[in-house]
Formats: structure tokens, C-alpha cells, sequence
């Protein structure tokens, strides 16, 4: 089969590899429909995720068909279509049952991480019952790509985590896929103001369209003193960090106002300050975490609803078979305007 491969820092190819096989009684083995790169796959690429090891495939998303069952499985059988998880979940491990899927004892994020990913032909899904789920019948299969991680991430990672209440002033850093999908989940909550910040004018004019009441573009340096003065001094409820890198904390700390909460969906690959002498005093919440696909369920059905259209966030579409040219548009997205690619093998 053929299947994007890591092969260290900034290296990569499209090639034949073996197809996997069902191994224990608790497996699925999926074939790929369509599938997507996300951010973390370019810091895989970079070196910041030194776990990854050379000739692992990559990739955490996609929907497929199911080509075989192991014997233990009981929710599917072979021909149904579903949503691949980003997350593997053994359901029956300590953090399991707190909802923790992400720190599963025999899982958590480890396709494309610490196993083979879904950017192949071919997939092998560990503890398929928890960690697939039916795609309803007429279902628009691109949108519920965005069900793997990007929509589950922006919205327990970001909004949930950062506690986004009605009237609250919220400001996104980072208008890449997660931050998009934070920007359409924190709408749930009715917020007064969400004020998304980026260095690109494309990705802010786009998030106005999706519900970004103010942008601020912050490649001159002054995103603080913009964000300060668009609060009339006081600074912001939530400040959402979704680029991983020093300088966006840095903004986050700044802005952030008594009682705040910084919830940190960047994958940050290098230390940071943190500026607990100014911080101690002004009961903020600071969260990170990686996302549990706990809420996918409640976010399929907000999908099937219509009231969240993922599909928006699409902006490319390529065959598998280039693969290689959807991360050359992916890693260039400043040019090519590149939001989320579906990358199909129908």
C-alpha cells in the first residue's frame, strides 16, 4: 500500500509499505477514504515530537471503511463507515473511565505518534470499539473529517478548558484549522466579543466569516497594544493560545485580565517564560492539555444538526496519490491560503 512516511527531521516520502494486519482480538483494520495533515504532522517534520521514530506513517485523521474485524470487536463489522479517532481509547483503564481518553494506559495519541497513522491506503485501529465511531447514513464525509481531532481539540482543549461563558471577551491566537474550530465551538456559548489574532490577513478575513466579532493582525509586533486597546484597558476573559511558540504565551500573559484563563492548544516544542510574578496575584487559570474526544458524540450530532459546518474549514482537495503535493500546499499555507485539505482515496 502506499503511505506518507517519516524518516527524521524534515524528511519524508510517499511509498509502498506493507498493508497491516488485525493483530489482537481488539483491532479494526480500516481502509482509508479520505483523510487530511495537521499542524502537528509539520512539528512531527520539525523534530519537536522526538517519540515519532523513522519509517513511522503519519497522520491522526481520517474516515474509512471497515475492511476486518478481531473477534473481540462488537460495535463493527466489515463494510461499516466511520470517523477515526485521533485518540485511541482502551475504555476500561483508570483514565479511561475519568473520561481521560487522552492518557489511555494502552493508547491515548498514538497513531501517527507511536503506531502507524491513517495517511496510508490502510490503517490498524487498537481498541476499535471505543475508538471509531458510525458515520450516519448521508453524511458528508469531508466535514466529519474534521471530527478526528481539529473540532474535539478547539472545543475541549480551548473553549471547555477555557471555561467561555455568555458576554465574555475571548481572543484566539492563531487562526489555523484548531483555532478555527475553537472560533465556531465558542459560539455555543454566546461570548460578546472573540477577537482572533494572526499574522495572516486571508485567515483573519475568513475568520470574520466565521464569527470573529474583531481580527487583529499581529506581524508589526503590537498585538498586545491593539488587544489592550480594543478592551478599553482591561484586558480579555479567555486568551487562547493555538500556535505553540514562545511569543504567542507571551501575548497570552499579557492580556489576560483578573479571574482569566489562558487554555494552551499550542504544541510547544521549545520553553517558555511564564511570568508567574506578575500572575500569582491575578487568579488566572492556566490549562494545556492533549484532546480526549470526549465530546465527538455531542459534536457529530451539532454536525448532523447543521447548526456546525465543518466543511467550511476545506479549502484544497487532492487524490492520494499526491500526497507529497497536499503537504508542499499544506507547509505553504501563507501562499496558498491553505486552511484544512481532504486528501481522498475513493
Amino acid at each position: 500500500m502506499k503511505a506518507l512516511t517519516y524518516f527524521g527531521p524534515g524528511k519524508k516520502d510517499f511509498i509502498d509499505k506493507p498493508k497491516p494486519k488485525v493483530g489482537k482480538a481488539t483491532d479494526a483494520l480500516i481502509r482509508v477514504s479520505k483523510t487530511t495533515i495537521c499542524g502537528t504532522d509539520l512539528h512531527i517534520l520539525k523534530g519537536d515530537v522526538p517519540a515519532v521514530t523513522e519509517g513511522r506513517i503519519l497522520g491522526h485523521e481520517g474516515v474509512g471503511v471497515v475492511e476486518e474485524v478481531g473477534e473481540g470487536v462488537k460495535n463493527f463489522k466489515k463494510g461499516d463507515k466511520v470517523i477515526i479517532s485521533c485518540v485511541t481509547s482502551c475504555g476500561k483503564c483508570e483514565n479511561c473511565k475519568r473520561a481521560l481518553y487522552a492518557h489511555c494506559e494502552d493508547g491515548g495519541w498514538i497513531l501517527g505518534h507511536l503506531i502507524d497513522g491513517t495517511q496510508a491506503e490502510y490503517v490498524r485501529i487498537p481498541h476499535a470499539d471505543n475508538s471509531l465511531y458510525h458515520i450516519p447514513d448521508g453524511a458528508d464525509e469531508e466535514a466529519l473529517v474534521m471530527l478526528s481531532d481539529i473540532l474535539p481539540t478547539g472545543f475541549e482543549i480551548g473553549v471547555l478548558y477555557g471555561q467561555v461563558q455568555p458576554g465574555q471577551t475571548v481572543v484566539i491566537i492563531g487562526a489555523g484549522p484548531v483555532g478555527m474550530a475553537a472560533l465556531l465551538t465558542a459560539q455555543f456559548y454566546s461570548p460578546a466579543e472573540i477577537i482572533m489574532v494572526d499574522l495572516d490577513d486571508h485567515r483573519l478575513e475568513v475568520a470574520k466569516k466565521f464569527g470573529a466579532t474583531k481580527t487583529v493582525n499581529s506581524s508589526d509586533g503590537k498585538a498586545v497594544e491593539k488587544i489592550m486597546d480594543l478592551t478599553d484597558g482591561k484586558g480579555v476573559d479567555v486568551a487562547m493560545e493555538v500556535v505553540g511558540i514562545p511569543a504567542t504565551f507571551e501575548i497570552c500573559q499579557q492580556i489576560i485580565k483578573p479571574g482569566g484563563a489562558i487554555p494552551v492548544l499550542g504544541v510547544h516544542g521549545k520553553a517558555v517564560d511564564f511570568h508567574l510574578e506578575k500572575l500569582w496575584i491575578k487568579n488566572i487559570r492556566l490549562t494545556t492539555g492533549l484532546v480526549s474526544t470526549s465530546t465527538t458524540p455531542m459534536l457529530l450530532k451539532t454536525v448532523q444538526s447543521n447548526k456546525l459546518q465543518p466543511a467550511k474549514l476545506i479549502t484544497h482537495r487532492f487524490t492520494f496519490d499526491e500526497m507529497l503535493k497536499a503537504y508542499e500546499v499544506f507547509e505553504n499555507s501563507a501562499k496558498t491560503e491553505a486552511l484544512k485539505l481532504i486528501i481522498s482515496n475513493d
